[in-house]
């Protein structure tokens, strides 16, 4: 009789937890009974680290060759139910039909979405990098800016959120702006971040090289502030200030995708489930991996961030040990002590630091040169080769950065 693996999701996580786990079952030479199968609109992998990027070719790449190389089955929909005693799934298809798939384990690698506080204007007026559909829809956006009356609106852009996504998108905005409404224009970048510093989760280490390099770049930071309205020409900020423009980006923040909610046991802040020393869930016979589980990555009180750096570990360990429990493999406790940030600063170079204090060790384009191997090659998925896919897939693969 055959056994099933689910996993939710197609992205970052949920690509490798399904390597992972095909390879565990051809190392027990259980290929013939043990099926995975993959659960998601598309089979694609959006890399989202890189969305804030003006040039979105390749940033959606499919991988339903690579799924085929290893022999894991892909399944076009969304799960929307998940009964953890019977171990049912409700999927509805994208053909718009809903089925019940039953499964002997199930890993949620449904990853994450942007937090949308209920701000007036926000759903309506503003834009995100979330999602590929999304960061499309904003490139569509500024290209249009050409075609409208030069006002300090149209010049303007707003990005709501000053962290990671934040910064990044920032940096590149400047020079988007002047490629598309001419050296001549007199562009406006701000970046509006409530707490009193820029990049509040990257600590104290980095944030002065932060600070010089978007001055460089040519953005305006506001701290202490947050957006309290948008409309399609201005956002107002908690301080009464209102800003002419035309763009708002929003990158506030993330939560756990919602069928985190649907599993039993304590959720963090994010809406993560907390996972034990293999990625279980509280329920029988579920993982959860990426950024819908709160692991610790160590044993200094650090947790996994939600980031691509860490689920790509994450969704290994996982896929492993769903695949582990039925083919009678050891299974392999999650951690992944070492942490480096590299952070996109657009013409400025990239910043580059390591450890959880986050100690600064390049800058500029020795700083850039990393960023560039990070993004055009240790994220993206391998070749649809069986054999070279096994070959990173194991629990314990780490990536070697510089």
């Amino acid at each position: 009789m055959t056994q099933d693996i689910v996993i939710a999701g197609s992205g970052f996580a949920g690509m490798w937890a399904a390597i992972s786990a095909a390879r565990a079952i051809a190392l027990a030479d259980r290929e013939a009974d043990v099926r995975v199968t993959i659960v998601s609109p598309s089979p694609n992998l959006a890399i989202r680290p890189r969305l804030y990027e003006a040039n979105l070719d390749d940033m959606n790449p499919d991988i339903a060759p690579l799924l085929a190389a290893v022999g894991v089955r892909h399944v076009a929909g969304v799960i929307e139910s998940i009964d953890a005693e019977w171990r049912r799934l409700i999927v509805a298809g994208t053909d718009g039909v809903r089925t019940v798939m039953s499964y002997d384990k199930f890993v949620l690698a449904a990853g994450s979405q942007l937090f949308q506080p209920p701000i007036p204007g926000l759903a309506d007026h503003a834009f995100n990098v979330d999602q590929f559909a999304e960061a499309r829809r904003l490139g569509a956006h500024l290209e249009s800016l050409a075609d409208r009356r030069d006002t300090t609106a149209r010049n303007t852009v707003v990005i709501a959120g000053g962290g990671f996504t934040g910064i990044e998108t920032a940096a590149e905005m400047p020079e988007r702006l002047r490629a598309i409404l001419g050296d001549q224009a007199a562009i406006r970048v701000v970046v509006v971040e409530q707490a009193p510093h820029i990049g509040p989760d990257l600590g104290a280490n980095p944030r002065p090289v932060i600070e010089e390099a978007l001055a460089e770049c040519g953005v305006e930071i506001i701290t202490g502030a947050a957006v309290t309205a948008i409309d399609a020409d201005s956002v107002t900020l908690s301080s009464g200030e209102r800003i002419a423009t035309s763009t708002v980006i929003w990158t506030a923040g993330a939560r756990a995708n919602p069928l985190a909610a649907q599993l039993a046991g304590e959720k963090d802040r994010f809406g993560r489930v907390a996972g034990d020393a293999y990625l279980r869930a509280p329920d029988g016979d579920i993982f959860v991996t990426g950024d819908v589980v709160r692991a610790a990555t160590d044993d200094a009180g650090n947790v996994a961030a939600m980031s691509c750096q860490h689920a790509m570990s994450l969704g290994r360990v996982a896929g492993h040990n769903a695949a582990a429990e039925l083919v009678g493999l050891p299974l392999h406790p999650y951690s992944q002590p070492r942490y480096v940030t590299c952070l996109d600063i657009g013409p400025w170079g990239a910043l580059f630091t390591e450890g959880w204090d986050r100690e600064v060790r390049l800058t500029r384009e020795t700083g850039k040169a990393v960023k560039r191997e990070i993004n055009t090659r240790w994220i993206y998925p391998p070749a649809a080769d069986r054999d070279a896919a096994f070959a990173i897939a194991a629990p314990d693969h780490v990536i070697v950065a510089a």
